[in-house]
């Protein structure tokens, strides 16, 4: 049974990294006093190592070790031996490129289809759904497919922004690309906000969080759905 937690951001505005989350990653990781951390995503272009520290400092609050999967000789195997397993933010083209050059896919669709628990935030929320396509990042690499892992039958825009009335910012909303998007694809695109997560249990999907996600269907307008709404029918 999945047991996954889908979170727009590891850090919100003036808070320290994945310190909302806290109570909540207590709970995924219960079990396990060691989680693997997947760094490929690399923030700014930190190293493996500098981002893998930041990671286990923060864990370290709710007395969990991390250990890095660069670390390992092979990293399809440090996935199927992971108890947990927490995929980190920064670029999703990078993030998608290594993991298909690792050979980590496949791994990692059965080791959380088993059950294994796994946090993914922003970049590493983005594979959650079923293409990286409505990532914000720059294509800096170009990976061999934007297939990803597919835990909810949608796709996902993490670090959803809403349109500031009266900007004079004269390029596309993030609604604007998302439209752009279902010119070419038919699948729902749930926008997260910052501070919003989905808790997927099994075949169950709910919002979490203080605010609303914002919903793209294909042909359809807009809207908004509340915290604790279910999203299990939207594919």
């Amino acid at each position: 049974m999945k047991n996954i937690i889908i979170a727009s951001t590891s850090t919100v505005f003036g808070g320290k990294p994945l310190d909302y989350l806290l109570t909540e990653l207590e709970e995924l990781f219960k079990d396990t006093s060691e989680i693997l951390f997947i760094p490929y995503a690399r923030p700014s272009g930190i190293s493996h190592d500098e981002y893998t520290n930041k990671i286990a400092n923060v864990f370290s609050a709710i007395n969990k070790t991390v250990v890095g999967i660069h670390k390992f000789d092979t990293a399809s195997e440090a996935i199927k031996q992971a108890k947990g397993i927490y995929v980190g933010g920064g670029n999703t083209f990078v993030l998608v490129s290594q993991l298909y050059k690792n050979d980590c896919l496949n791994s990692l669709k059965d080791s959380i289809n088993k059950g294994i628990p796994y946090l993914g935030t922003s970049a590493g929320s983005n594979i959650c759904g079923l293409t990286m396509s409505t990532t914000n990042d720059m294509p800096v690499v170009y990976p061999p497919s934007f297939k990803t892992l597919g835990f909810v039958p949608f796709n996902i825009n993490p670090h959803y922004l809403d349109p500031i009335p009266g900007n004079k910012h004269m390029g596309e909303t993030r609604e604007t690309r998302i439209k752009e998007f279902h010119q070419y694809n038919t699948q729902p695109v749930i926008g997260l906000r910052e501070g919003s997560w989905l808790r997927v249990k099994g075949t169950d999907i709910q919002l979490k969080g203080q605010l609303q996600a914002r919903i793209f269907e294909y042909k359809t307008q807009p809207y908004e759905i509340e915290t604790n709404t279910s999203l299990n029918d939207l594919k």
